[in-house]
């Protein structure tokens, strides 16, 4: 088992320890995610040790559907940004690991408060149009639910970000096809959503298997490889909710709801304990 495949498991195992603590949180989306989160952190990013919220001379993530906050908190502490220990305080009163992302307690590695969904690629093109007048070199990546993609703001962004040729962007869709409320076809389809966005002018990429770390990797790397190239680069990116969790895969039931105790054993047992616990 490889040192990535090692933090897969053990990331999975705080996301659902976490929410089972507080009886609440997002584990589905977190657990679809976790192979980008960690294959991003752990061997993409440019990332200095120590945080700083000027961002210059190292790649910027910004996370928008801000409700997978579960996975963001386990990579952050498991990349040193924060002691593992500190994970035991999400959701609590007066803890810097709020449900959605805060700033104002200064939580190192989150960059902007993400309650509200829709907002967070407007705030990616800033910081990216800022590294270009800084003449940093550097990339923003962010992440986005695909029924986020259902908020206005995110396509007055996506058109903003092509006429500008905002060339230093990778934006990522979490294309489950699953929201709270049920599958995104059922709820407000949006089509295609790889032609919405090349009718916008974005360079697009399709990952077939988002839960695969190979494929992950490469559908970044490809990314990268076409930054600078006057258009804003998209993956596309196929996950299975809750995946890593036989019972949670594939449905919109466990897009917020938590783990009773006899639930979160069976997905500890299908998680081994590969670092520590906290």
């Amino acid at each position: 088992m490889t040192g990535i495949q090692k933090l897969v498991f053990q990331v999975r195992r705080d996301i659902v320890r976490m929410v089972h603590a507080n009886n609440s949180g997002h584990p589905g989306g977190s657990l679809g995610c976790t192979e980008f989160f960690v294959v991003l952190f752990f061997d993409i990013m440019k990332r200095k040790k120590k945080f700083n919220m000027n961002g210059y001379d190292e790649d910027l993530f910004f996370l928008s559907n801000g409700h997978i906050s579960p996975v963001f908190y386990s990579v952050l502490a498991r990349a040193g940004y924060f002691p593992v220990e500190e994970l035991s305080t999400f959701r609590k009163i007066n803890s810097r690991l709020q449900g959605h992302p805060t700033t104002h307690e200064g939580l190192p590695g989150v960059r902007i408060a993400s309650g509200s969904l829709g907002q967070g690629l407007s705030v990616a093109i800033g910081a990216a149009l800022s590294k270009k007048m800084n003449r940093d070199k550097n990339i923003v990546y962010s992440l986005h639910g695909d029924g986020e993609l259902q908020e206005g703001q995110n396509w007055e962004a996506i058109m903003y970000a092509a006429a500008n040729k905002v060339d230093n962007l990778i934006c990522t869709i979490d294309n489950n096809n699953k929201q709270i409320d049920g599958d995104l076809k059922d709820v407000l389809d949006l089509g295609n959503i790889e032609s919405k966005f090349q009718s916008f002018g974005w360079f697009t990429i399709n990952l077939d298997d988002g839960n695969n770390l190979d494929d992950v990797r490469k559908a970044i790397q490809t990314a990268k490889e076409n930054c600078f190239n006057g258009k804003p680069v998209v993956i596309i990116m196929k996950t299975i909710m809750g995946n890593g969790v036989d019972y949670m895969m594939g449905t919109h039931k466990w897009h917020g709801v938590a783990p009773n105790d006899e639930e979160l054993e069976i997905a500890l047992d299908q998680n081994p304990e590969t670092l520590n616990d906290y």
